[in-house]
């Protein structure tokens, strides 16, 4: 997992309704011309990343009016989970190693990250940080890969069980550790925006704030679609799938290098500590946001078995582009 504020490159798009048209490189394809026109929508960066919400309403000033208050929250919850803001709860928790009073959505959050843990065995783990860490500062010296002593103490501070949450406090029970949040908060804030349109009375939306969640479906009952790209830079989408109030998120190593020979990603295996996914890219589609991204970064380390039953356990549906590849396997 990487920084939540580094801009990555993505492969997910939102594909037209009516259409199979094919993903435009950092961009979002406009709907089809057969289709309702949306009331209103927005294009723009949440969390380093491309971000759009698309609103189908009769009254565009009520519709301009939700996109203010979407974006409202969406900074709020940067201001909660950003590692690039020094006074973030986040930042200040992992500078301090506690955190009192922790805001309601940080507490939200590192609980549902905990759960992710148990049911991945450990594959989706908050604490990751410390490798981030340790494999950017070696990047940045040109050492490439870092030294093996090193990568041993790193991983010593990951164990998402040391994340200890006790009312509204939080304590990080081993010396040096640190949390990243950037392998969910995505899919968090794309639920939490979806939340807010739906309960404001809103029928009709696509929201993407790095993750996708259809509301219901377009206009004329017509389902959400989304693309899922391989992950070279041209993006080709390789599969279109249709959504109805779920969610749909990929994880794919070239979303961010750290090296140029492209075997150093921003993908951490908690358990061993290498940066090497063993997929090309992992596609979830589930009931939320959340959940989709949380998985999706699980899975990027994990067998196939064990993603199976993982998938089954939750309701979920996974496409996986193995390397040497050129076409997403369902697997289930």
């Amino acid at each position: 997992m990487n920084r939540i504020d580094t801009p990555r490159r993505r492969f997910i798009g939102i594909i037209a309704s009516t259409s199979a048209l094919a993903l435009a490189p950092r961009a979002i394809r406009p709907a089809a011309a057969s289709a309702p026109p949306a009331s209103a929508t927005w294009r723009g960066i949440a969390l380093g990343a491309d971000a759009q919400l698309r609103i189908h309403h009769p009254d565009p000033a009520w519709s301009q009016e939700l996109i203010r208050r979407a974006l409202i929250e969406t900074r709020r919850l940067e201001n909660i989970f950003s590692l690039y803001q020094r006074d973030s709860a986040l930042a200040r928790l992992n500078r301090d190693g506690h955190l009192e009073n922790a805001p309601g959505d940080l507490l939200r959050l590192l609980q549902e990250s905990q759960g992710y843990s148990l049911l991945t065995g450990g594959a989706f783990d908050p604490s990751v940080q410390a490798l981030w860490i340790l494999y950017t500062h070696a990047a940045s010296t040109g050492a490439g890969l870092p030294d093996e002593g090193l990568l041993r103490q790193a991983l010593q501070c990951v164990d998402h069980r040391a994340i200890q949450i006790q009312g509204r406090d939080v304590r990080l029970a081993v010396p040096g550790m640190a949390l990243t949040l950037n392998g969910i908060a995505q899919g968090y804030i794309t639920d939490r925006v979806t939340e807010l349109l739906r309960d404001a009375g809103l029928e009709h939306a696509l929201v993407n704030m790095g993750e996708i969640r259809g509301l219901n479906s377009v206009p004329g009952h017509r389902p959400w679609r989304v693309g899922l790209a391989d992950d070279s830079d041209a993006r080709k989408p390789l599969e279109v799938i249709e959504i109805r109030n779920r969610a749909v998120s990929t994880s794919a190593g070239r979303g961010t290098l750290l090296d140029a020979a492209g075997k150093i990603t921003h993908i951490f295996d908690p358990h061993g500590g290498h940066a090497t996914p063993r997929y090309r890219s992992v596609s979830v589609e589930a009931a939320t946001a959340t959940m989709a991204d949380a998985l999706s970064t699980a899975f990027s380390v994990m067998g196939e078995e064990d993603m199976r039953r993982v998938a089954a356990q939750t309701g979920s549906s996974v496409w996986i582009l193995r390397k040497g590849s050129d076409r997403l396997d369902f697997i289930g």
